[in-house]
């Protein structure tokens, strides 16, 4: 018996694997792939990432310890799938918190102008006179170390950015004609900025969410390395090579080789996801989105 092959049924599903392609970047599979190592962590971990075994410590990579063990005899495994989730919860969190906080004060300023964008500029260039890393450094010492303190940090001194490109965006649509004949139809404010201005700068919010979000998870990795940053018991990729810098002049090399190639892997992951989104949704932008 032979099956005909029903040319319509095939051509759709050839469409539906084109429009899929098309759609799935290397970056945003990559980013889903962490994500549900993330979420499944408690599943695909077989030992207690906290807990530690003082009668392995330093073993080498093998069958029971795929990425072996550190000082306190602790699965690294188990340490830097649990690491995935700080990182990817700190990155979007604080991404998100610093790109909100960047847009509203973007857009109010480059809509109403005058004295509120004066102040509201002036308020951008005070903070971004000290450097970023002192400003960090201060902040983070001042609150109980926790997830969350690094969260507010890095939000509160990333913003400034996102708020110059919003601002300079909104200035811009607020010329445009249709904004001008909203106005002049006595349209209210709060009517022009969400039906005219917040939808044309969204745009702008995902891809800086995006990218916004490498550069967290590299800042909270560069704070734990100093270990101002996740609570040292806490699994974080940044506390596993502040851990292992002394390991490395011993030869014991799997402390800080496996936590470093995961915080490579995902900033270049989201990187990419970035740029794919900007050819997406910004293609006739010269020079991109810089933050």
């Amino acid at each position: 018996m032979t099956y005909k092959v029903n040319p319509i049924l095939t051509n759709h599903f050839v469409l539906t694997l084109r429009s899929i392609s098309k759609f799935l970047s290397p970056g945003l599979l990559a980013i889903i792939i962490l994500l549900i190592l993330a979420l499944s962590a408690p599943y695909l971990t077989p030992y207690d990432p906290i807990g530690a075994n003082l009668s392995e410590p330093m073993h080498p990579p093998s069958w029971d310890h795929p990425f072996g063990t550190d000082h306190l005899g602790r699965d690294l495994y188990s340490r830097v799938l649990y690491g995935t989730r700080v990182s990817l919860l700190v990155g979007m969190s604080a991404s998100v918190m610093a790109v909100g906080m960047g847009g509203l004060i973007g857009l109010f300023s480059g809509y109403f102008g005058g004295r509120m964008d004066s102040i509201l500029m002036r308020l951008v260039d005070t903070i971004y006179s000290p450097p970023e890393t002192i400003l960090l450094m201060v902040l983070v010492t001042m609150f109980t170390r926790s997830v969350w303190t690094i969260i507010l940090a890095i939000g509160l001194t990333h913003w400034m950015s996102t708020a110059r490109l919003v601002r300079s965006e909104a200035l811009s649509i607020r010329q445009r004609p249709y904004v001008e004949s909203a106005i002049c139809l006595g349209a209210k404010d709060g009517y022009i900025l969400l039906r005219h201005i917040a939808p044309n700068l969204l745009y702008i919010a995902v891809i800086s969410v995006t990218l916004m979000t490498a550069h967290a998870i590299l800042t909270e990795s560069f704070l734990s390395f100093l270990g101002l940053g996740i609570p040292p018991h806490l699994p974080s990729w940044g506390n596993m090579l502040n851990e292992g810098q002394r390991d490395i002049m011993r030869g014991i090399w799997w402390t800080t080789l496996f936590p470093g190639l995961m915080i490579v892997i995902t900033v270049l992951s989201i990187n990419l996801l970035g740029e794919d989104l900007k050819r997406r949704l910004a293609p006739n932008r010269e020079g991109g989105i810089a933050l």
